[in-house]
């Protein structure tokens, strides 16, 4: 069995459950390697013309930074030193990107379950950082 240190986890975060379950996993696995946490969160863009169906940038990206600091803290109570990157853009390529540049060890993302046609029409974040990641990726349900 190959045994090899884990020095740089990166969790993906959107405040799912499952994201949550992920960072949990993350949390673990960095107390087990002695290393720190790095959460991202990549804001999907949206069209302009389409701003007045959604919410305004300045709310997303508030809930975005209240749940990182909520990540931080969470890390912090187990001892866990906690970094964020609060990206806009595909989610998918993103996460993939950011990992792949600074030379993660592992990628741990949650799953939202879905399957089939639901999965094909809408897309799987999860989905594409597995198939294009040159990096392991951990996936939690």
């Amino acid at each position: 069995m190959i045994k090899k240190k884990i020095n740089k986890i990166l969790v993906a975060l959107d405040g799912s459950k499952n994201s949550q379950r992920a960072l949990d996993m993350g949390i673990f696995l960095a107390r087990k390697s002695a290393t720190k946490l790095i959460g991202i969160n990549v804001i999907s863009n949206i069209p302009k013309k389409y701003h007045h169906l959604s919410y305004p940038e300045k709310p997303v990206l508030l809930a975005a930074e209240n749940m990182m600091e909520s990540a931080k803290k969470l890390c912090a109570q187990s001892g866990i030193l906690f970094e964020r990157k609060i990206d806009f853009g595909d989610p998918g390529p993103k996460i993939t990107k950011f990992a792949e540049s600074l030379s993660f060890d592992i990628i741990i993302i949650g799953t939202r379950g879905m399957s089939g046609i639901k999965e094909k029409l809408l897309g799987s974040i999860s989905n594409h950082v597995v198939h294009k990641s040159s990096i392991p990726v951990m996936i939690v349900k």
